[in-house]
């Protein structure tokens, strides 16, 4: 007997089928895992893995704090300053280093949100009686400075990182047992909300305006129980987002805007919660 014209050999043959694609166990062929038709197979799971950590690891109450990857620590913040600036004398020429540097300028004013977040964590560390953890993006800059925070307070905190077109990667103050990385945003945001007993945010962009009004409206439509949500830095938002025209205009009720508070200090923000919860 021949094979393609070659002496058949049967242990040959045996280890080519163990080696073919269709012999692979469906759950181990990740080129079969990842087609378009299996993409609810791949919500689900993405669903469930975070889900059985988290509840045999009896975590059931969580503070959200969400802001901008953008929002650095005042020391990196003016190292990436001198190293743009460095970038931009080498190639004077450049549009794009030219407005990055004025961009990273800019953002050196917002490091003070970086230590309130970082404050906070730490706060919720030390005074919540271990009653919440602390979640965030699980990425650099606000995301950081909260787990940071929880970290030096002597705390676990959640990070649950999402894949991006530039790579983020998670950062190093979150504890390794809660670091999840996420596809899809939906069910990350799920997984924001689901044990979500406090949402706190600070300055961000089109992210965190996505993540605050999502939150907002669960509560506004009643899918999610009323929970303290607390915006940062009162000028940022007001700047940023006329929210009396918005309820002037009809859209929103006036009693929607009791839905969040104003704080400008991480003490003002635990202060919120910690009456909410009527804590000691």
């Amino acid at each position: 007997m021949q094979d393609n014209g070659k002496p058949f050999n049967r242990q040959e043959r045996i280890q080519i089928l163990r080696k073919s694609k269709p012999y692979r166990k469906a759950y181990q062929d990740f080129e079969f895992l990842n087609r378009d038709e299996l993409r609810p197979l791949r919500l689900q799971l993405e669903l469930m893995k975070p889900e059985f950590i988290l509840k045999e690891s009896n975590i059931t109450s969580t503070i959200v704090c969400f802001g901008s990857a953008r929002i650095w620590s005042k020391e990196d913040a003016l190292a990436r300053i001198a190293a743009v600036s460095k970038a931009c004398r080498l190639d004077p020429k450049n549009p794009q280093l030219c407005n990055k540097l004025a961009s990273v300028k800019r953002l050196l004013k917002m490091c003070k949100f970086y230590e309130i977040g970082r404050e906070f964590g730490r706060i919720v560390a030390q005074e919540g009686q271990g009653r919440f953890l602390i979640v965030t993006g699980g990425g650099p800059g606000i995301m950081e400075a909260a787990n940071r925070g929880a970290y030096e307070g002597g705390a676990k905190s959640i990070g649950l990182n999402i894949t991006l077109p530039m790579e983020q990667g998670p950062n190093p103050y979150v504890s390794p047992e809660f670091a999840f990385r996420f596809h899809y945003f939906a069910i990350r945001k799920m997984h924001f909300m689901m044990r979500a007993k406090a949402l706190v945010v600070y300055p961000g962009g089109f992210g965190t305006f996505d993540e605050l009004f999502e939150a907002l409206t669960l509560v506004q439509t009643g899918k999610k129980h009323h929970f303290p949500v607390i915006l940062v830095g009162r000028k940022y938002w007001t700047d940023i987002i006329n929210w009396d025209a918005i309820a002037r205009y009809g859209v929103i009720s006036k009693e929607d805007l009791k839905l969040f508070h104003f704080a400008e200090t991480a003490r003002e923000a635990w202060k919120i919660i910690s009456d909410f919860y009527k804590l000691v």
